[in-house]
This record gives C-alpha cells, structure tokens and sequence, in this order.
C-alpha cells in the first residue's frame, strides 16, 4: 500500500512539470514589472524621468507585469489542465479539455451557491460577513479562493475518471457518446456536485487559518515562527493570500504612528517608514517580521536545496535537470517566486517540503530577532533585497546580517536535502525512475511479447498489448510497420497504410467490419458508432507492441480470419434469402428528409454506401439546401464536422443522414445545425440548412446517403420512391418478416 501511494506521489509529481516550466519566465516577468512600476520605490529615487508613467520603460514593465500576473492569477486552471494531462494514461488532449471543462463547471457551482446563500449580493458585490480574501475573482467567476489546490483537485479528478471511461461502451443507441466522448460529459456531471461540496468544505479551512492570525501576533519571536512556517506551509494550497495579506495590509500585523499618521499592516509601516526615511533611524523589524525572512531562505536557502537536487540527479538526466533547476533557482533568487523550486519536490517527497516549511520559518524569527527590517513590494529576491535594502542603507536595515544568515542557511538546505534525497531515495528531478513502458518500447526479442502479455491495466483487464481485436486489426493492416495514421470519423476507422497491397480485407472483416474501402494508401473500415473505442484501443495496441508481435502465427490467422469471414458472408446470405418472397408482418415508413433526386442506396458515389457496408437505405441528391426530419423521432448524436447526424424515429428504427461525400473533410463549412444531441423532433422540423453551391464546389458529390445503421436479421429495405421527391414524401419502406 505504501508503495502504491508513493507511485501516486511520483506520478503526481511528474505531473507537475508541464506547468511548472512556464512559471520561471513568468516569475521573472512578474518579478520585474512588480519592483520597477512601484510607485514609491520610482519617487523614493527620483526615477520619474526613466520609470514614471507615460515613458517607454513604464510601458513595457506595466506589460510584463501584466503577463506574469495573468499566468500566475490563473494558476489553478494551469495546474488542473497539466496534472490531468500528465495523470492521464492515453488520449491527454480529451483529459486536458475536460479538465477545462470542469474546473469552469466547478467554480461556477461554486459561485451559484455562494449567490444562493447571500454571500454574493444580486449586485455582484460580496456581503459584508463574508471573511476578506476568501472570495475571489477566478476566470471572471467570483468562487472560494481555492488556489492551486483546486486545480488540483480538478486535474486528478478529471484524470481518474477519464483513464476510468474513455474506453467505456455505451448501447447502441447512445454509442456516439461513448469512449473518450464520455469523459467530458462525466466530469462535467461529477464537477457539478465537487463545486456544491467544495462550497460546504472550504470555508471551514479558510475560517480556520484566519483564526490562526491572532496567535501569532501576540507570542513574539514564537509568533514570528508560527507565522513563516504556517505561511510555507500553505503554498500549494493557495491560501497563503488568506493568510499573510491581513498582517501586511490590516491591523492584524500591527499599527505605529508614523510622520503623524497612524499606519496598519506590516508593508504598509514600512512603506511609511521609508517615505519619512530621513525621519527614521532604523526600520522597524516588528513591521517587517512577516516578510524579512524570505531573502535569507530565497536567495540563499533554496538555491541551496536546488544545488543538493542537482547533484544528485542521475548522470544521463543531469543536463535536463540542471536546465530547470537553473531556470527555478534565478527566478527564486531575482524575483522570490518559490513555486517552481518548491513543487519540483512537494509532492514526490513530503518530506523535503516539510524541511523547507521548517527552515523557512526559522527564517522569518532569526532576521526578527536579528533586527533586520528590508521591506518589499512583491517577494524576498535580489530585486527587493538591493532596492529596500542595501540602496537603504545598513544603518537603517541592517541588511549586511542578510549574507552570513544566508550562506548559514544556504549550507543547511545543501547538506540536508542531500542526506535525505540519498538516503530515501526521493524521486526529485533527474532522479525519476525510468518509465516502465519505456523500458517495454525498446525491447527487440521475444522477451517483449511475453512481457507485454503480463501487463494488466489498472481495471483488471488484459494490457493492450493483448488486445486481440486490435491484433486482428493490425495484422489484417499488414502489421504495425504497414500503419502510417490512425484515425476515425463517425463510423469509419480511417487508417493510412504504406503498402496497400498488404491490406488482408478478410481479415479486417472477420473483426466485426461491415466492410472495407481502399482509396489509394488510405483504408476505411466500417465499424458504425463504436468506432471511436475501436480506435483507442488500436492506438493504445501499436503502442505498446514491437513489429515481432505481428509474425507469430499469421499465416494460421489470415486463414482463420477468410474462413470466419466466408462463414458470416454465407450466414448473410441466407439470412436475407431467407427473407424472400415472404409477407411482411410490419411496415414502417421512412421519408425523404430533403426534396431531390431519389436512388437505389447501390447508385451512391461511393463504395461503403453503395455496397451496403454501412447499412441499409436509400440516397437524395439534394436540390434545396435544407434538411428535415424525416419522421418523429430523436436526435442521436451531430457529428463533430456537422456532416452526419444520428436520428432514431419514434417507432425505433436507427438511422443516419450522412450529407454528401467525403464532406467530413470540410470541417463544418458549407453546414448550419440547427438541432442538438438528445433533442426530440417532429417530422418536418429542420435539422441543418446547407450552402449547396459551396458543397458542390468543395465535394466529390452532394449525394446523401440516408441509411438505416441497425437492421435486425429479418428487416428488409423496400425502395418507394426512383426519381423526384419532395421533403416529407416516402422515401423507402422498412419490412419486418418472421423469423
């Protein structure tokens, strides 16, 4: 068990690099605009002519600013998108868009709630019981102040549920939405009820930390200690703004007379203090206790943590891992943003992190106890440090104790992540555990095949390696090296081969195709609204196998694929004989959905329609661009590129209007959708309007395809109407004889 969550952790971890990555360069950004737009720092040194408004510089760093606070005030979504992408097994760009999803879905069942319980008045403004910082701006919805805490919440979420659906199957009539359709669809359902959960949950931890305020303000140099290390400790949680923003801003951190004026908060003494600077003999450490101590551990302490790491990274990953362990370190060092640096080991190793929240807050009680008192505007980096104090003057901040502090604590950090990471083992950068795929991938013996056969997912269920439909697949394509791309559209598993000529159709029929279409490299399989599984599960197969898997026994499966696929072709056969010159016992009607040209389905300019691959009915060559609904009956599915849409009458029979040819290509052009996925129509309603002279310019053909997808054994189409036809006129018959 242990060893399982400590899987979790590094895999978490892990997770965290994709947006880990962007947070130095916006750090710096940030950093930079913070320090030199200040207003006080620019009247302080007379730099109105260089920095102040309207010039060049100001313009730029009030950019910078800018585009590191965007990324920073959205970090939360940045997290919840880069963990689901790094948790997610396959398929990560329909986990990254459901995270997405959810994240929006979570916070504004948040904000709902918070409108319904009066604690955001109809005005938008927030009541005045409701305790400051805990509600706040996110993505323009006002919700709790989550943090990255609640991204990440979202992003293993979100990756649970879709490594847990995106491979579900649904019945035949709801089968559009199955596979990795699903996972936006379950997060979205699951992350409405996360939100109202949260809305009950979270303001119990926030209460809690503000409650904790009071304490630290009224022990002294113990205070001073509660405070840096409950500070530390909220980082990932996001809650530290909760927390410190009362003792820099409000009386909670103190208040003194200042050039006259009684003055509260920490920053706000100091910033007072430094306008009357020749007024003052020393800065007040009081005031500055809650944010004095961060040069010693940012520009000291952690850089040292970062050296311990990089040392001991594996040799091979040294170069990768000292390229974002410099990157983290100058940002920490500069600017005082501590993200980068303290997330690439939170959640692989706990333990470090609670080292740093320890050291950290002894930090912040030896420069109060030292009388340090250098102030800042964003963190405690080098910008900040020259600026409040060393251009202040040592007499005034006693800055000069900074250094031997530092270099103190830099040699702790050093030597104390170095014995911890060796003697555990914690997987920081460069010390990750080769991925076990990996290792799988480039095996070229035997070896490979029985190793992949031993995989079991996390369900239970045979790896993909062993998935024999998609072996079946792969070798009727003539083996993974034949197999250029992998695709699907609604129906049709899209493959481009290299060789054609080693396409076995047998083969790929006997997998349950309805039939199979060659156009030059590329090959069309038909499997109906299933496809979108079929696809995954191929992707995931190739992935996992070596060209080797494909040799063993092919000749005994080519055989044994035409055998099976005579066999179901000879069963068709006499099951639709079966079905001659016999009385119907049902008959439902189905009409033309466009006004038009009727014709036998076997007219249709192309080979899966024509031969009846797809199913059973007629074509329209349209000559309005409006379609309608051809019988009462329920929206199924629209298709992504508005081509194609599902229907299923009221009298149960499942149908598709599939408009035109190759018209998926398009991308939605030259289509208008007026109907969406479950909603219920009358026949004659409008479905979708066209552009017909843009499809008849961008289209092998307008011809249109309406087909029956699901026909029982003793179901038989009966062509109406051969020539003209208007929307709403019956098209073609659907039989019902006995069994």
């Amino acid at each position: 068990m242990k060893d399982k969550i400590f899987g979790v952790l590094q895999r978490v971890g892990r997770s965290f690099m994709l947006p880990i990555a962007i947070l130095p360069v916006a750090g710096l950004l940030l950093g930079l605009g913070s320090s030199f737009t200040n207003t006080t720092t620019i009247e302080t040194y007379g730099l109105q002519w260089l920095l102040g408004d309207k010039t060049i510089l100001h313009a730029l760093l009030v950019i910078m600013n800018a585009v590191g606070s965007a990324i920073f005030d959205n970090l939360p979504l940045i997290f919840a998108v880069g963990v689901a992408i790094g948790m997610a097994k396959k398929e990560k760009e329909v986990s990254a868009l459901s995270a997405v999803i959810a994240y929006f879905v979570m916070n504004v069942s948040i904000n709902a709630m918070l409108k319904i319980s009066g604690k955001i008045l109809a005005d938008g403004s927030i009541a005045k019981d409701v305790l400051d910082g805990t509600i706040t701006s996110v993505c323009g919805i006002q919700s709790l102040q989550m943090g990255v805490f609640g991204g990440i919440i979202v992003g293993l979420g979100v990756a649970a549920l879709h490594n847990r659906f995106y491979k579900i199957e649904l019945p035949n009539a709801l089968s559009f939405f199955g596979g990795t359709r699903f996972v936006p669809i379950i997060s979205t359902v699951v992350y409405l009820f996360v939100g109202i959960l949260m809305y009950f949950i979270w303001p119990t931890v926030q209460n809690g930390i503000y409650a904790l305020g009071g304490v630290v303000t009224g022990t002294g140099y113990f205070g001073t200690l509660l405070f840096g290390i409950i500070k530390r400790a909220l980082i990932p949680f996001g809650l530290h703004h909760v927390f410190y923003m009362p003792f820099w801003q409000t009386a909670v951190g103190g208040t003194m007379e200042v050039a006259g004026h009684m003055v509260e908060g920490g920053q706000n003494i100091f910033f007072a203090q430094l306008a009357d600077s020749a007024n003052i003999a020393h800065f007040s450490a009081d005031a500055t206790r809650y944010f004095s101590g961060e040069f010693i551990f940012m520009i000291f302490g952690l850089p040292g943590a970062a050296l311990a790491m990089f040392k001991c990274a594996k040799p091979e990953k040294k170069k990768q891992a000292g390229s974002l362990l410099l990157s983290a370190t100058l940002a920490c060092m500069f600017t005082g943003i501590t993200e980068p640096l303290e997330f690439s080991f939170l959640f692989v190793a706990p333990a470090l992190f609670a080292v740093q929240v320890v050291l950290a807050g002894s930090a912040y009680m030896i420069a109060h106890i030292l009388n340090i008192a250098v102030g800042l505007t964003f963190s405690g980096g080098l910008l900040d440090f020259f600026l409040f104090g060393i251009l202040q003057g040592n007499e005034k901040t006693s800055w000069m104790l900074v250094i031997p502090v530092g270099i103190v604590y830099f040699l702790l950090y050093y030597f104390i992540f170095s014995f911890l990471i060796k003697k555990f083992d914690f997987k920081t950068p460069g010390r990750e555990d080769d991925d076990t795929e990996t290792k799988l991938y480039t095996k070229a013996d035997v070896n490979a095949r029985k190793a992949a056969k031993d995989v079991k997912s996390s369900d239970g269920k045979e790896a993909a390696a062993a998935d024999e439909l998609s072996q079946t697949i792969s070798r009727g394509l003539g083996g993974k090296a034949n197999i250029s791309d992998v695709d699907c559209c609604a129906t049709r598993l899209r493959i481009t081969v290299i060789d054609p000529d080693k396409v076995n159709d047998a083969l790929l029929k006997s997998t349950g195709a309805s039939g199979v279409v060659h156009k030059g490299q590329g090959v069309q399989i038909i499997y109906g609204p299933r496809v979108t599984v079929i696809k995954s599960d191929l992707e995931d197969y190739l992935a996992s196998v070596t060209e080797e898997h494909f040799e063993d026994d092919a000749a005994e499966n080519n055989i044994a694929g035409t055998a099976e696929a005579k066999n179901e072709n000879a069963a068709s056969d006499k099951a639709q004989g079966s079905n001659v010159e016999k009385e119907p016992t049902s008959t439902v009607i189905i009409s033309s959905p466009m006004t038009g040209i009727a014709a036998d389905l076997s007219t249709a300019p192309d080979e899966a329609f024509a031969s009846k691959m797809m199913g059973d009915g007629a074509v329209v060559t349209p000559e309005e661009g409006v379609v309608v609904a051809p019988e009462d009956g329920t929206i199924l599915f629209v298709f992504d590129t508005k081509h194609a849409l599902g229907f299923t009458t009221d009298s149960g029979i499942g149908m598709i209007i599939h408009v035109g040819i190759d018209t998926v290509k398009l991308e939605g052009k030259g289509f208008d959708v007026q109907v969406e996925a479950g909603q219920h129509v009358n026949k004659g309603d409008v479905l979708m309007k066209l552009d017909l002279d843009y499809l008849k310019a961008n289209t092998p053909s307008v011809t249109t395809p309406v087909i029956c997808t699901e026909l029982k054994d003793n179901q038989k189409i009966r062509l109406i109407t051969d020539g003209v036809i208007k929307a709403g006129e019956p098209l073609y018959a659907v039989d019902t004889y006995e069994k």
